[in-house]
């Protein structure tokens, strides 16, 4: 079965904080875990992010694949943009168009 790194709520009504953790794809979000990795607070001003970046990177390396809303958390707390993008679970339109773009234009051969 393949795992997920996502978000799980914590808090209370109205304090939304969250657990990042890896999970099986189908359990429930604040469900059944595999490990707990970090935590981040929205709700402070910078957003706080704490991340185990050795384990994170290993999952990611193992396949794990990060949600859509922990892709700009991952960068921000300095996973690097190019590995998140190759891991991302689902492209947007516009990634999955910037990607295509290039592939359609045939390379031109230099005239003399």
């Amino acid at each position: 079965m393949s795992v997920k790194i996502r978000l799980a709520r914590i808090g209370a009504k109205k304090q939304a904080a969250y657990r990042v953790v890896v999970a099986e794809e189908h359990s429930k979000r604040d469900g059944r875990i595999v490990e707990k990795i970090g935590h981040y607070d929205p709700r402070t001003d910078p957003p706080t992010v704490v991340l185990n970046e050795e384990r994170t990177k290993y999952w990611l390396g193992v396949g794990a694949r990060p949600t859509d809303a922990l892709g700009p958390i991952l960068k921000r707390a300095g996973i690097t943009d190019k590995y998140v993008k190759m891991h991302t679970a689902r492209k947007s339109k516009s990634a999955a168009a910037e990607e295509a773009k290039p592939a359609d234009k045939p390379a031109e051969a230099p005239t003399a």
